[in-house]
């Protein structure tokens, strides 16, 4: 009998030792029972709870612009691990008003001239001598042409041999035919007070700065004379108000040029004053942005206590904006920090207050033009800029970067603060492009006009840089479509599906087995036998 008390002892002690054993054969008796019902209610359960993640995430992206799975990780998980956020700092001190006012108009893809675009004859002509590339399109030159007959025509040009002449010669295509004409309008009698004659031929015809320079000088001895007469007819009647009106135009252009022939020369200062003249003398023609002309001339002097009296009447809410006044706001803030700017030192002390304005103005500056960072960086090469350009396209980058990678490359660190903080100017601007954060909404249209103005026969078109999807999405996307492929091929094919599902549950736990295994060999079976228990 108490033989007998000791194997039962025994038998129980095995069974307890062999918990394991059963526990794993009791999970493979019941993934034995379970039905290919089974199977397609639980993948059509994952499928539907992942499709209603998506479609949540979707419009979450869509209205914030972020992913809210990420934007609760980064927000509640990140400071309970001992994360610190990164996020560049937003722009709380910029005034609504400005992104108000800006959004409300503005037509888009209105295609302005570039106020320093270079000469015909000496300046894109040479390139093409050399190169054997036409840096200008068709369009670009068609938009000159309208240009000039809008600037140096008007309706009594018929009364006078050479006007009525020049009217001709700037519609025409072929520029022999217009250079041509000029001539012949020279050569006529008393012609010698046609400007516009001489406009064409300095730009078109001559192959240096300084021959283009005495062919306006000739210019502006003709087209005063010309002002001083129609100024004391103007108020005779609307033909003479026209005609006064085109003398303007002319005498304008004609000293702006000049202005920046002597800029071109190196003499730099004379430009400055000529400038400042013109200004004075003609205030209400904000048409040919001479101050822009005026910012580049005195970076270029290194004034920067007049730059910023400069920016200061033009950099207003009332005022178009342009890269021009945008990245030189951003490049004389920038100059106060850049040269003792470090990365790795704002990440652990975090941006002072100036630091902080010189990001901010660089994220405004990108917000406004995005594609000129890439051309001041040197990550994308330059091409001679067009007659016209586009704001806040790559056309209008080209013409910045062109004269001002100069500026910027002459402030110790500038570039580097640019490279280090541009990029984060996409996470504060809204997604989708249709709301905008400083300036209204970036113009969806801008790279077809951008094709059209620049020749993209040797050079890319730059495009908006466009938002990633966040990876949760493209995760929950993914999830869905797997989980409701299974359910339908569970559906459609359930003993097949079964097996596999058999199969890989099997191949899933068979580590687990193995090591269970390993542990049962391994550990004593008093151990063991206290370990199931537990």
């Amino acid at each position: 009998m108490h033989n007998n008390n000791n194997e039962l002892n025994w038998c129980f002690y095995d069974l307890w030792s062999c918990g394991g054993s059963s526990e794993i054969i009791n999970v493979s008796m019941f993934l034995n029972t379970l039905t290919p019902k089974f199977y397609v209610a639980l993948t059509g359960t994952s499928s539907l709870i992942s499709g209603l993640i998506l479609i949540f995430e979707w419009w979450y992206f869509r209205k914030y612009g972020t992913s809210f799975i990420e934007q609760v990780s980064v927000s509640h998980l990140r400071p309970l691990l001992g994360g610190v956020d990164s996020t560049t700092p937003s722009n709380s001190n910029t005034s609504n008003g400005e992104a108000d006012s800006n959004r409300q108009s503005v037509s888009e893809c209105k295609v302005w001239r570039n106020p320093l675009n270079l000469f015909r004859g000496a300046e894109y002509n040479r390139y093409t001598w050399v190169t054997g590339r036409e840096p200008l399109t068709y369009y670009d030159m068609n938009l000159s042409a309208q240009d000039h007959q809008t600037f140096f025509t008007c309706d009594s040009d018929h009364l006078r041999p050479a006007d009525a002449i020049m009217q001709k010669a700037w519609r025409e295509r072929n520029p022999q035919a217009r250079i041509s004409a000029a001539h012949e309008a020279l050569e006529l009698e008393e012609s010698c007070s046609c400007a516009t004659a001489y406009i064409l031929l300095a730009e078109e015809e001559a192959t240096t700065i300084m021959e283009a320079e005495r062919l306006f000088k000739q210019a502006l001895k003709a087209g005063e004379g010309c002002y001083r007469r129609s100024q004391q007819l103007q108020h005779h009647g609307t033909q003479y108000e026209a005609q006064h009106r085109r003398d303007t135009n002319v005498l304008v252009y004609i000293k702006r040029r000049l202005a920046m022939c002597s800029r071109k020369l190196g003499r730099t200062r004379e430009a400055v004053k000529m400038m400042r003249d013109l200004m004075k003398e003609f205030p209400l023609l904000s048409m040919f942005n001479i101050h822009e002309n005026l910012l580049e001339s005195l970076l270029e002097l290194q004034n920067y206590a007049d730059v910023q009296a400069v920016l200061a009447k033009y950099d207003d809410i009332s005022l178009p904006k342009s890269a021009t006044i945008c990245y030189t706001a951003a490049l004389l803030k920038a100059r106060a920090v850049s040269d003792k700017f470090s990365p790795e030192a704002a990440s652990r002390r975090g941006l002072s207050t100036a630091e902080m304005n010189a990001v901010e103005a660089i994220h405004r500056a990108v917000e406004f033009n995005p594609h000129v960072p890439k051309y001041l960086l040197e990550m994308k090469s330059l091409i001679l800029p067009p007659e016209h350009i586009l704001k806040r396209g790559d056309s209008e980058a080209i013409a910045y970067a062109f004269f001002h990678l100069q500026h910027w490359k002459r402030v110790e660190g500038a570039l580097n603060l640019l490279h280090c903080t541009w990029e984060g100017t996409f996470r504060m601007i809204p997604y989708p492009l249709e709301k905008g954060h400083l300036f209204y909404p970036y113009p969806i249209c801008t790279e077809t006009a951008d094709r059209e103005l620049l020749p993209t026969v040797f050079h890319e078109v730059s495009v908006y840089p466009k938002k990633e999807l966040p990876f949760f999405i493209l995760f929950t996307a993914g999830l869905c479509s797997f989980t409701a492929m299974l359910a339908l091929l569970t559906h459609q094919f359930p003993e097949l599906m079964g097996v596999f599902a058999k199969a890989f549950l099997s191949t899933l736990f068979a580590p687990l087995n193995f090591i269970m295994e390993k542990v049962e060999s391994i550990l004593p079976s008093s151990l063991w036998h206290q370990l199931t228990r537990i």
